[in-house]
């Protein structure tokens, strides 16, 4: 079927459920969406992953955040003995959660619950002197998310959630967001996991010297390999290659937002398969959504990572399915049809 006749008939087909035309709101434009990106009537969600991928940042040197680049490793730890919000959220949600070490600086080979992939052993360069990132770690950041995304796909899951770990990141996010939106760095830095005033003017300070190092570009590659994560890299290439196995990607916060942005800016078509699933407090959230034109499911006030609001939203994508897959329509229920 044509994906243009597959729209019609996903809209005839919500539209004749027994409801009034457009009363279930977002449910129904979320099931039309997994309707198309599964090339179905009758959408389903099966064996659901989640990837949490940890790594650092050298930018974290520069006094960025107001977490010590410790609690990387220490949450990755806590990941791996179940203690997590991550934890709790896909074992509530029946997620089958796949921990990757692709950058942390510390030696977590005891911990058998982590997959061992690091890029390089204690995560990226001072991306305020030179690029985070080699231009062969950013490939094989992005081969690795395309290998983790089919072993899930394996396993028969076709709904991916990504989540991260990695204090600093929201200073590349926030970088990668100034430049492929073209809006003014200001605009972009935030509070990331609880700055003060002062700490947000330090950010914005540091990370204007960064932009004037790199100068302006909108080149995924070097944006990739001048200011990327590890773990924002392999989950651009995750994100690539769910959409290319029409598989239902549900995108968390700021961070996984500017994955997003940045997948999406490789391939267009992406975008298509993607749910955005919580908008944060923080305004460059806000603009970052806005910028693609898309919406958050949730505004909860989360600000935790991990891919933790994507979870949260989980719930609600499998109502839309639900909804169009088990409610009757008119006909069978012999209801008046009124519109």
């Amino acid at each position: 079927m044509e994906r243009e006749e597959l729209r019609t008939r996903l809209i005839e087909k919500i539209d004749n459920l027994n409801k009034p035309k457009g009363s279930m709101g977002r449910l129904e434009e979320l099931a039309l969406q997994i309707g198309l990106i599964q090339g179905t009537l009758s959408p389903s969600l099966r064996h659901p992953c989640h990837l949490l991928l940890g790594a650092d940042h050298g930018i974290e040197r520069e006094g960025v955040s107001i977490s010590p680049r410790e609690v990387t490793w220490q949450q990755m730890r806590n990941f791996s003995r179940g203690g997590g919000g991550v934890n709790m959220f896909c074992r509530q949600h029946g997620f089958d959660l796949t921990l990757v070490d692709v950058g942390v600086d510390h030696d977590l080979s005891d911990c058998p619950a982590i997959l061992n992939r690091k890029i390089a052993p204690h995560g990226t360069r001072n991306f305020l002197y030179e690029s985070a990132m080699s231009e062969t770690e950013a490939e094989k950041c992005l081969a690795l998310g395309r290998e983790l995304v089919d072993n899930c796909r394996q396993k028969g899951c076709n709904i991916l959630c990504i989540g991260e770990m990695g204090i600093g990141n929201t200073s590349p996010s926030s970088l990668w967001m100034s430049e492929l939106l073209n809006i003014p760095l200001a605009q972009c830095v935030g509070a990331g996991a609880g700055l003060g005033s002062e700490g947000i003017r330090h950010k914005l300070h540091v990370l204007s010297l960064c932009q004037q190092r790199v100068g302006h570009t909108t080149d995924t590659r070097v944006l990739m390999r001048e200011y990327g994560g590890f773990e924002m890299v392999t989950a651009v290439g995750a994100m690539l290659r769910a959409a290319e196995q029409r598989m239902v990607v549900l995108v968390d916060g700021f961070i996984m937002t500017a994955c997003a942005l940045m997948a999406s800016r490789i391939d267009p078509n992406f975008l298509a398969t993607a749910v955005f699933c919580h908008q944060g407090d923080e305004a460059g959230h806000s603009l970052m959504l806005g910028g693609m034109g898309v919406r958050g499911l949730l505004q909860l006030g989360l600000r935790l990572g991990e891919g933790t609001g994507a979870l949260c939203a989980y719930p609600i994508v499998e109502s839309a399915v639900r909804m169009i897959n088990e409610m009757n329509n008119f006909d069978n229920a012999k209801i008046t049809k009124y519109f």
